[in-house]
């Protein structure tokens, strides 16, 4: 509210939710295309520093063990030290990338909620006021949004319990029993590292895990990306793009199954107090379990829009939700991964463009 009791709102062409890879991207190419940040268009991030998701990730996960991290558009990440942990390499990258190109980042910035408004203008409700819009880059991620399964029991278990997301590093677990749920990533990276220093670790995943012989090339890439899309079209919520590429067999990964510690166990059937059960009779007692059980994305804040199919996911077609084309998804379903992030923002300025510049040419004149 101003001095005279009214809320104040501010007006701008564009609002992109979310400074990670895809935000980025995005903002990049308004500016490119003649957008002003702060006069045009405003970038709106919730994280404390730059770096989006990464900056939360475990400080074990070095930049050398980074699965194809690309380049944001316009600035290559030359010379980092793979040693380094990735949440610092990638966060000072997305920094210098912001500063150099202008951007200006509003952070730490919470949207509550995105809502029709007056004039055909979206009316976006953040925790730094109001702004009015002609169109929305959502560009929010996953990582705000674990998937914590459900399971008989689960309450009962005087252990610990943790998700990727709160995964602190290997030395926590040591001497402990672990068990770890999930046949990603990052659940064999976990895996693999609490193995060295753990009492004893047992693997549990919903499915048998695949493992992917040989290079994964472009053709592989594209197929990979199709069956995500297909899912985003039919308005279901998205897979990753990982979830469909199965695990690359590396020489860490031979070691690890060649040593047993990639001996997989079928999902248990409920938690006990002292670890899990299935109903074959079987049971292991453990003292942490550890959910790599993935995320979902952070879209809540669309909720007022209505954009959701009967699916549960929001139908998209090239990166704008079908129900409302000026709300654009971007590292969403299909784009979630780096190089599709990247693509993803250039496609939704291009689009977005286009609306700008047909609602102009609609206006009234005077």
């Amino acid at each position: 509210m101003n001095d005279f009791g009214f809320e104040a709102v501010r007006t701008v062409d564009v609002v992109v939710i979310g400074a990670g890879q895809a935000g980025l991207s995005a903002a990049f190419h308004l500016r490119r295309t003649g957008l002003e940040p702060d006069r045009d268009f405003v970038v709106l991030d919730h994280a404390p520093e730059p770096g989006g998701a990464w900056q939360f990730r475990w400080p074990s996960l070095t930049y050398g063990k980074v699965h194809g991290m690309h380049a944001l558009p316009g600035m290559e990440l030359t010379g980092a030290d793979p040693a380094r942990p990735s949440s610092e390499v990638i966060g000072a990258y997305f920094d210098t990338y912001e500063r150099t190109f202008g951007l200006r980042v509003h952070r730490p910035v919470d949207v509550t909620a995105v809502r029709e408004s007056e004039g055909g203008r979206l009316r976006v409700e953040t925790s730094e006021g109001v702004y009015a819009t002609r169109a929305l880059i959502n560009a929010t991620g996953t990582w705000d949004r674990p998937f914590w399964p459900r399971y008989p029991g689960q309450e009962t278990f005087r252990g610990r319990q943790l998700h990727t997301s709160g995964y602190p590093g290997p030395e926590e677990f040591a001497g402990q029993r672990v068990l770890v749920v999930g046949g990603g990533a990052s659940g064999t990276q976990h895996l693999m590292e609490i193995a060295e220093v753990a009492a004893e670790t047992t693997w549990v995943t919903r499915r048998e895990p695949v493992w992917r012989e040989g290079s994964f090339g472009e053709a592989e890439g594209r197929a990979a990306v199709a069956l995500v899309e297909d899912r985003v079209r039919r308005g279901l919520p998205p897979q990753s793009v990982v979830s469909v590429t199965g695990l690359p067999l590396n020489d860490a990964i031979r070691t690890a199954r060649a040593r047993g510690i990639l001996d997989r166990l079928p999902m248990f059937d409920r938690i006990t107090p002292t670890g899990v059960a299935w109903d074959d009779g079987r049971a292991v007692d453990v003292d942490v379990i550890l959910w790599a059980t993935g995320f979902r994305a952070a879209i809540d804040h669309l909720t007022p829009l209505r954009l959701r199919e009967p699916g549960g996911g929001i139908r998209v077609e090239g990166t704008h939700a079908v129900r409302d084309e000026r709300v654009h998804l971007v590292g969403y379903g299909p784009s979630a991964s780096t190089i599709g992030a990247n693509r993803a923002g250039r496609a939704a300025v291009s689009d977005i463009r286009r609306l700008l510049r047909r609602e102009a040419v609609a206006a009234p004149a005077g």
